[in-house]
């Protein structure tokens, strides 16, 4: 794609949830194709029995435009409740290098709140955000797990980070590690 030709991309996110039930990423993936547009980057998981996306999609002006005017009567059609609003790519910054974080522990209700209050106030942005409780395999006792992709500004000192995190971790009786993500 030329510069000119992808300068003119526009960008929908768009958000989906209903009770799951065979075709429906077939669908959401049908009408997407049908407007013309394409699946930049997406998600997808089975909550509970619901089916959950959310994805960002690329096209000309007019491609996007009519994916939005498909999707009221997809909604309605497939009852999904959907959400969508027109963004722009992210611009690449050279000056924050991924890190992967993976932690679990027997279930705590304020895990999530305790990371991601350590990460913002150091100022440091979580990219992605995973997490699933399920029972011990021997003893049954729940357990809990995050994985987190965070960007670092590489002027930070990631030893200090790290002796902080596992002070954090071992406050939290979280087992976890902070390593970088190659070639990503």
């Amino acid at each position: 794609m030329g510069k000119t030709e992808n300068a003119m991309q526009q960008h929908l996110v768009i958000s989906a949830i209903g009770r799951d039930r065979p075709g429906l990423l077939k669908e959401l993936s049908g009408a997407i194709l049908d407007s013309g547009c394409h699946i930049e980057d997406s998600r997808m998981v089975l909550l509970g029995a619901e089916f959950a996306m959310l994805l960002i999609v690329s096209g000309g002006w007019s491609a996007v435009a009519k994916l939005e005017a498909m999707l009221p009567a997809l909604k309605q059609r497939l009852d999904l409740a959907v959400l969508s609003k027109r963004t722009e790519t992210r611009p690449s910054n050279h000056k924050l290098m991924p890190y992967a974080v993976e932690a679990i522990s027997l279930d705590q209700p304020s895990i999530v709140h305790e990371l991601a209050y350590f990460f913002a106030s150091r100022n440091i942005t979580i990219e992605e955000l995973s997490t699933r409780r399920y029972p011990a395999l021997h003893t049954g006792a729940p357990l809990f797990s995050v994985s987190l992709i965070i960007h670092l500004p590489v002027d930070l000192s990631i030893a200090i980070l790290r002796e902080q995190f596992m002070e954090l971790c071992d406050n939290l009786n979280l087992d976890a590690i902070l390593e970088p993500i190659r070639g990503r």
